[in-house]
């Protein structure tokens, strides 16, 4: 309808233009007049008559036809002169600048680049229909915001040289909250059950940070989707969702939905079977299939199932399966028959492996994480492990790796692998302050991938009143071609604890370097053998612990006096680490063993086992159960006692929370101050329980979390007394732009009058 009214406006302006001609003449010379920014040439292009041709009616009629649909002009005259032909042009107008007041949802820059694309934009001509479109098209924006209330209204001001400015005025008014929330025709499940699935809610005591009960349009369909999930999960295979109603208070501020279904019958599967080209795998295929006969029926499930023999033939080459579920419905028996029609499709070759996007990390680095090879047929295990592999790099912030045909083949593809790198080293310098350490000074240079080699370098110092350390340390993960890493550092330390007040000069002195290697044999599991050297330092007076002054008499020192002892260890261990992630694990376990030999080379003859497991299982919602379980012992071998200096502790979070670190275990009576202190143990036991969960509200967010947890555990001396210490409570994690933080408040259980509590700790760093 438009199109005809500018046709017929265009028309009547042909009719109604200034010929001053009453017959046809020959065309001499052509004028053209009133142009400002449009180029003569550009109106002579578009003339239809040019000089040395017959100029008719006809032919003017059709000239501001032409010049009109241009859409550079707002009016067109066409006058003759004699024989020469005067062409008088007005411009339209063009867009000087767009502006936006009050608006807060959107971000301008954005809304000025949508803007551009349908022809509105700063040195484009005004039309005034498309700023219309334009003011609609906001407030449809704004009303999928919840914001029904908006008002947008377009200003055009005519500035210098026929130019104009286009103002956006905008009243946003508030975003719509939902005061109910209705369904129609549900009868196996309440209200109540289906609003718990959605997002939108009618609001709650932590609306205010959630927004959930703000209508958006999004969050809406998304509620949809999830209860037609719901029920099809159910059994429910012809579950409809009918309609959906929003209506609006009269003062735009509230809404009610109003949700139509039809539920249908509940199914159950009377059958399951395979179809199509099974290659041979037909027993392998139907062991993937978690849908079986007499089962209510679930999409969930049965997607699963397709998706794990789909997942089977890409590890086999047939990177395009499709499985086709073809469901023959009984309605009278509410009974269905399931046919899994499998095309596993031509067998895929990868032609090559293409990297981009790593500006500074060598492709050698990404190319020995790879797994899928060249020149092999494609394996979308490997290609899923190969991905997992590179992200666990910590080099990248993004990693996409996919597939793309090679032209001219049918069997053929290309792996392109492109990274998103994040700056891998840094440079800190701090100051902290606790109640132990007081002033504490750290400063750091540590480049995780540097030269872009991928290999590690640091060199890091702290001090503060009870230790201080200095430390400088290289990895190199692919010491040898094979994978075989290698991890050395030398290091300095010197520990005073605070318990230990009236000795100003004792002190614990180590000054060391260790070499350790790593050998890969699984994609998950790597055995460690190492070596190193320290020197301990003690100097003890007659003020130092007892414990202190017997191991410094037992190795042949003076008290007072200072004792130096040398320490030759060798090291070997093995870890199998199978959790989806190092930083925030959410499923899978972490299983090491090691052992410590101080050999006869050096003065300690001793030995320290350490065992650890961890487990991670992941509930629907982000929510995590974990378990962590440690176990030490140590003991001395020869004519010697277990050195004192490789003792373990035990409390504090990291280990049992609720007490103060290393509190628990051995204690040594101080008569200075007049309170027993601990030593540390050769032995210790671990065990820790966590429930953790999102913040409320902020729906499977991982980077906030809270979660509960329950600790026990001890140290031990020589004789082991299995009496372990409980604590149990709350903390809150998240990862912070400085790192992992855990903060934890603990409730010891039973604890007894010499026990140090600390309630509240935090720590950086680890999961547990």
């Amino acid at each position: 309808m438009r199109f005809v009214l500018r046709l017929l406006m265009i028309l009547g302006l042909a009719l109604s233009a200034q010929v001053h001609a009453a017959d046809s003449f020959v065309v001499k010379d052509i004028r053209v007049e009133g142009l400002q920014r449009v180029e003569p040439g550009t109106v002579f292009s578009y003339l239809p008559v040019q000089v040395g041709d017959t100029f008719t009616e006809e032919k003017g009629a059709e000239a501001i036809k032409a010049l009109y649909s241009t859409g550079f002009f707002r009016d067109v005259q066409i006058q003759a002169q004699g024989d020469v032909l005067i062409v008088i042009i007005e411009e339209r107008p063009t867009i000087s600048r767009i502006e936006f007041t009050g608006m807060k949802e959107f971000d301008p820059e954005i809304v000025r680049k949508s803007l551009k694309a349908v022809g509105v934009a700063e040195a484009r001509f005004y039309d005034k229909a498309l700023i219309d479109k334009a003011e609609q098209e906001l407030k449809r924006q704004y009303v999928g915001k919840g914001m029904f209330a908006a008002e947008v209204v377009a200003t055009v001001t005519p500035v210098e040289r026929n130019q104009v400015a286009i103002y956006f005025n905008i009243d946003e008014g508030p975003v719509a909250k939902i005061q109910e929330i209705n369904f129609i025709g549900n009868e196996a499940f309440s209200e109540g059950a289906l609003r718990g699935e959605m997002q939108l809610k009618t609001g709650g005591w932590l609306s205010w940070y959630s927004k959930d009960n703000l209508y958006s349009k999004q969050k809406l369909t998304a509620d949809l989707e999830t209860i037609r999930s719901y029920y099809l999960n159910r059994g429910y295979l012809e579950f409809v969702i009918e309609s959906t109603q929003v209506s609006i208070t009269p003062d735009k501020k509230g809404i009610y939905l109003t949700i139509s279904i039809r539920e249908g019958k509940k199914f159950t599967v009377k059958d399951v079977r395979l179809a199509g080209e099974l290659l041979g795998k037909e027993a392998e295929f139907m062991q993937l299939i978690t849908l079986k006969p007499g089962d209510t029926f679930s999409s969930a499930r049965l997607t699963e199932s397709t998706k794990a023999i789909a997942e089977v033939l890409g590890s086999y080459g047939y990177a395009f399966a499709t499985i086709n579920p073809q469901p023959d419905i009984r309605r009278e028996l509410s009974e269905v028959d399931l046919t899994l029609v499998v095309d596993p499709g031509r067998r895929i070759y990868v032609r090559q492996v293409a990297i981009s996007g790593n500006a500074k990390t060598r492709d050698m680095v990404i190319r020995r994480e790879m797994r899928q090879f060249e020149s092999s047929w494609f394996d979308s295990d490997k290609i899923d492990l190969s991905k997992k592999r590179l992200n666990r790099l910590g080099y990248f912030n993004e990693t996409d790796v996919t597939t793309e045909d090679v032209p001219g083949t049918s069997d053929q593809v290309d792996v392109n692998v492109k990274v998103t790198e994040k700056p891998t080293g840094a440079v800190t310098l701090g100051a902290g302050y606790s109640s132990t350490e007081k002033v504490i000074l750290s400063a750091g240079i540590n480049q995780d991938n540097a030269f872009g080699t991928g290999t590690a370098v640091g060199l890091n110092a702290s001090l503060g009143k009870v230790n201080q350390n200095l430390t400088l340390s290289n990895y190199d993960p692919y010491f040898t071609e094979d994978g075989i890493s290698r991890y050395t550092d030398l290091y300095y330390r010197q520990s005073k604890p605070l318990y230990y007040v009236g000795d100003p000069d004792y002190a614990i002195k180590s000054v060391g370097s260790n070499i350790k290697f790593g050998v890969p044999y699984t994609e998950v599991d790597r055995v460690f053998f190492g070596t190193g050297i320290e020197v301990f330092s003690i100097y003890a007076t007659s003020n130092t612990p007892i414990p202190y002054q017997n191991y410094v008499t037992s190795y042949g020192g003076q008290v007072p006096g200072r004792l130096q002892t040398y320490n030759v260890p060798l090291t070997v261990g093995w870890s199998r680490d199978g959790r989806d992630s190092a930083l925030i694990p959410s499923d899978g376990s972490l299983q090491q063993l090691s052992a410590e030999v101080g050999t006869p080379v050096g003065d300690l003859t001793f030995y320290r086992l350490y065992g650890q497991y961890q487990k991670y299982h992941s509930f629907s919602k982000g929510n995590i159960l974990s378990f962590n379980g440690e176990v030490g012992y140590g003991e001395a071998y020869g004519n010697k006692p277990f050195p004192i200096t490789k003792n373990y502790y035990v409390g504090g979070i990291g280990s049992v929370r609720g007490y103060a670190p290393g509190s628990l275990g051995p204690q040594y009576y101080n008569s200075i101050i007049g309170a027993n202190q601990p030593t540390g143990g050769q032995s210790k036991i671990v065990g820790n329980v966590e429930y953790t969960v999102p913040v409320p509200g902020s729906g499977i967010d991982k980077t906030l979390r809270v979660f509960t947890f329950v600790d026990g555990g001890n140290a031990f001396g020589e004789n082991i007394n299995l009496v372990l210490k409980y604590s149990y409570g709350l903390g809150v994690s998240w990862i912070s732009p400085l790192g992992p933080l855990k903060f934890s408040y603990g409730i010891p259980y039973k604890s007894a009058p010499t026990d140090n509590i600390q309630r509240l700790q935090f720590q950086v760093g680890t999961a547990f």
